[in-house]
């Protein structure tokens, strides 16, 4: 048992669904995996192992942001021998090309968080990097469930709502801001945990891989409701799950 998983060694599967959404974990567990039991409930973040396809999977949810997903990985790799880990969640569009409901697979991630930093020093720009293997098995499993996916790199922020919302700034409307930038640089799409994933995944050589349904778009301001956020994901939980099986 881990500090924040209510777990006995044994209870996690090896192979991991992470949404960030408690709620979003119940739905999964409920409506796409059989022999489901919770194994944890501790500050109501939920945890179910279950089987797909016969194969034993875990779904931990993980809070927001980096910190909270660094505690969830860590005691999941180190306490209960994850080997492959897959987020499924939300995130925003970063250009025109990226519409509401769209899936998204994370072949890389850049990041304005401190993460990377504090574990290198600042000697190296390290670079967060999907499990090769289990994108290219997410993309055939897309393929076969004839769900079109976007693949690309995405940024990583510690921020969701910004103060400096001026022409200079991360999150400004003007030609100069930062996420103009990063568009021109080919990132589509911007949420707040792989980095935490793909660093965690490295660290451990485990294999780990973040896929995510476009939830709203900064550039057109398309936005999904709260309720739709939660639980119409569908297409991005089938990928995961014929990914991680594999």
């Amino acid at each position: 048992m881990s500090i924040h998983i209510a777990a006995e060694v044994g209870e996690v599967a090896e192979r991991v669904l992470l949404p960030g959404d408690p709620v979003r974990a119940k739905i999964i567990a409920e409506n796409f995996l059989e022999g489901v039991r919770q194994y944890t409930a501790i500050r109501n973040i939920y945890g179910f192992t279950g089987k797909y396809r016969g194969v034993p999977v875990s779904v931990q949810a993980t809070g927001m942001g980096v910190p909270s997903i660094s505690i969830y990985l860590h005691e999941l790799i180190h306490v209960y021998g994850a080997k492959k880990l897959i987020r499924v969640g939300t995130c925003g569009g970063m250009n025109e090309n990226v519409h509401l409901r769209d899936v998204i697979i994370a072949q890389g991630s850049s990041t304005d968080s401190s993460i990377v930093k504090q574990v290198f020093g600042g000697a190296v720009n390290f670079s967060l990097l999907a499990d090769f293997d289990l994108l290219s098995k997410a993309v055939d499993a897309a393929k076969n469930l004839n769900v079109p996916v976007k693949v690309g790199n995405v940024i990583c922020a510690d921020l969701f709502y910004n103060d400096y919302d001026d022409p200079n700034g991360t999150f400004g409307d003007g030609k100069n801001t930062l996420n103009e930038k990063l568009r021109r640089y080919g990132v589509i799409a911007v949420e707040m945990e792989s980095a935490a994933l793909y660093l965690h995944a490295a660290a451990a050589q485990v294999q780990a891989l973040a896929i995510f349904t476009v939830s709203d778009n900064l550039l057109t301001k398309e936005l999904c409701t709260p309720e739709e956020r939660q639980s119409s994901f569908n297409d991005m939980i089938k990928i995961a799950l014929e990914t991680v099986i594999q």
